[in-house]
């Protein structure tokens, strides 16, 4: 029997994708990868009053997803995260180090014109990796949801 890893997220992005070089950038194979902090709140019942309560997770999405999504990816922005956790261990200076990180599989842009800090255009696509490629997030595409019967309605293959 195989076990479970399995992340849903929904949150906002804690700054701007590509204001250092540690979020976002290539690595040596020419693959794409974005580095990204999303904030989830979460309210909880405490007595008579409900207490809002922040949890920070890092997520990484990598490939054509993280290229195409750069623009968008802005402070304040809500998205939902559909990818797993990994650990990465190391040593540094005789000592043990590890952190989790969530691998997005799939990436969803949320909310309206108004909502965060960017504007994303109405009928964005959602972008997820392509099904015939493996899935262990190093490799990416994007598939846009379907827009009426043919999908001829668009002369473009991405409709913004």
């Amino acid at each position: 029997m195989t076990d479970l890893n399995h992340v849903v997220l929904i949150g906002r992005l804690t700054k701007d994708l590509g204001t250092d070089e540690r979020s976002f950038g290539y690595i040596s194979s020419g693959q794409a990868r974005a580095n990204i902090s999303i904030a989830v709140n979460r309210s909880r019942k405490n007595g008579d009053t409900y207490v809002d309560e922040v949890n920070y997770f890092d997520v990484t999405i990598w490939g054509k997803t993280a290229e195409n999504l750069k623009p968008y990816l802005l402070k304040g922005k809500q998205i939902a995260i559909d990818g797993y956790l990994k650990q990465d261990r190391w040593e540094k200076d005789g000592q043990k180090q590890s952190k989790v990180v969530v691998v997005a599989n799939n990436v969803q842009l949320l909310g309206g014109k108004g909502d965060g800090a960017g504007s994303v255009p109405s009928g964005a696509p959602k972008f997820q990796p392509n099904s015939a490629a493996s899935n262990d997030g190093f490799s990416g595409g994007y598939q846009s949801e379907s827009f009426g019967e043919t999908g001829s309605d668009f002369p473009e293959d991405i409709p913004f």
